[in-house]
């Protein structure tokens, strides 16, 4: 639902805001992004993953797993709409009626052809510097999952495997 606000709109937040919802769009670094609906191999891919993982955090009650579209307010010229998203339940603060505000303890991103780019660089930096403390981008052509964690402030790549994703933050792999 859109939020009440001001006319004209005074910043890009607001423009966004302003959008209706299931709106496929991010503001990275300030700049609104909009992409066409993802394709079904990449649907069928997040909806496998999405399954197991939110068995496993359901049932180990670790806190509560979400789906695109959900808007993760990172910070003030930052809102994305990944994948998936982990919030832990000692993170639980950051859950809003109308979103995620501040970074998940976990995210992946399954790439596509328009934004795919993103995904592996400019996304990646907001998300490091945020504080994801896991991160996976996964290639559905190719079935490669790539793994960082958050050490020191900065991204480690700690796995690169295909047909799965090994999450140390879940202490559980997930296999596609």
């Amino acid at each position: 639902m859109p939020v009440a606000l001001q006319y004209p709109p005074k910043t890009l937040m607001e423009v966004y805001r302003m959008l209706p919802e299931g709106t496929r769009a991010e503001v990275i670094d300030g700049l609104l992004y909009m992409s066409p609906a993802p394709t079904l191999d990449h649907q069928a891919l997040i909806s496998e993953l999405l399954a197991q993982i939110h068995t496993h955090v359901k049932t180990s009650k670790m806190g509560k797993v979400f789906t695109s579209p959900i808007d993760v307010f990172l910070n003030t010229e930052n809102a994305f709409q990944p994948d998936i998203a982990f919030i832990s339940n000692a993170n639980s603060s950051i859950l809003k009626k109308n979103g995620i505000y501040g970074a998940p303890d976990l995210v992946i991103e399954v790439l596509s052809q328009g934004t795919s780019k993103y995904d592996l660089t400019k996304k990646k930096s907001i998300y490091e510097k945020t504080g994801v403390k896991e991160y996976w981008v996964v290639d559905p052509k190719t079935k490669l999952a790539i793994g960082f964690c958050l050490k020191k402030n900065k991204y480690e790549e700690f796995m690169k495997e295909k047909g799965k994703v090994s999450s140390r933050l879940l202490k559980h792999v997930f296999k596609f």
